[in-house]
Order: structure tokens, then sequence, then C-alpha cells
């Protein structure tokens, strides 16, 4: 049995990292995360999260862990930007309001598949321009849904949270350890006694 990370993310490796948990092998998969028309949030995070899940090669023995993260303002996703001018769209809208971070998980071994999805509420502050200016400057934004990294620079412009601060980084901890224990991945190691 190999775990096989499905995702190209350094967050996520780090996450897994606390956990204990090193991938035998990284596999990020190609999969089309453009949005259905009318989709909302949720159900999105959650599709794209299967379909990446069911596309990563592996034996049948094999756990494949996968996971996507959202940014929903409304019904309004907000992707990675595409550019600078998009990025500051992107935290102009959620500046000085409460939105909601969803990531979905999902767990393959074999035909079986565990999902969980988790909804985190965040509240960015109001920012200045000299913020907003040095901020997409840093170029952190780049990669990011929503445009920002509570772990980063962009932490600081997050005064409240409600929810999961690992699912907002990426990946939650609590869940993705349950997911794994029921996919049979040993996480603590028993010690005789």
């Amino acid at each position: 049995m190999a775990f096989i990370l499905g995702s190209g993310s350094p967050r996520r490796l780090e996450l897994l990292a606390q956990l204990g948990v090193v991938p035998a092998d990284v596999r990020p998969p190609e999969v089309d995360e453009t949005p259905l028309k009318g989709e909302l949030p949720r159900p999105y995070c959650t599709r794209v999260t299967r379909a990446k899940v069911a596309a990563v090669s592996a034996n049948d023995d094999d756990i494949v862990l996968c996971a996507d993260t959202t940014v929903a303002l409304g019904r309004r996703i907000l992707g990675k930007p595409k550019d600078a001018g998009q990025a500051a769209e992107y935290l102009l809208a959620l500046a000085g309001r409460r939105h909601r971070v969803i990531t979905s998980v999902a767990v393959r071994k074999g035909d079986r598949i565990w999902t969980e999805d988790v909804v985190s509420h965040v509240k960015m502050k109001r920012l200045s321009d000299e913020e907003l200016n040095s901020y997409l400057a840093s170029n952190d934004w780049q990669g990011k849904a929503g445009a920002y990294a509570i772990q980063g620079p962009a932490g600081a412009f997050i005064p409240w949270i409600s929810g999961s601060y690992t699912g907002i980084v990426g990946l939650p901890l609590a869940e993705t350890a349950k997911l794994l224990k029921a996919a049979g991945y040993p996480l603590m190691k028993e010690t005789a006694a």
C-alpha cells in the first residue's frame, strides 16, 4: 500500500507532515476546474475534488488523497486569479466582508471514495490602497483561491475566522485524519504494551 498525494500544493504537503504523513509519490492530476454554468461554490468544490481523485492513477491497494479549496462570496466562486487586475478585483470584493472558504477532501482506495467538505467563515478587514498595492506587488496572491493565503502576508488582513484554520490553508487536518483512517491508512503507529 502506497500513499499518493494528488496535489502539487506545498501547503498540503506541509499540513500532511503535521500528521506524520509523507507521501510515497506526488501526482497532481490535470482536471478542468472551470465552474459549470450556475454551479454553486460547495457543489463545485466537491465535484472538482472527486474529479481530481478519480484522475490519479494508482494501484487498487494504494490510498490517494486530493483536495480543492474554493473561496465563496455569496454564490460567487473566486478561484485563482489570472492576473494582478483580477486579484485586485477579488480582494476589493472581499475587503470589509465575511466570506466562506470551502475545502473538499477526497480519499480513494480501489473503487471506494470517502469525501468531506469543510466550510469555514472568514472576515477580511477593509484594505487601504497602500495595503492592497503592497500585497499585489508581493505576488503572494498568485495561485491562491480568492487571491490570498491566510498563512502568508494576507493573514494581517484577517481579524476573524470561524471554522478550520487548516481547512482555510488548504487541508482540514481533523477531517483528513478521519478519512485516512476510514481508508485503512495507519496514522498513529500502535506500540505493543
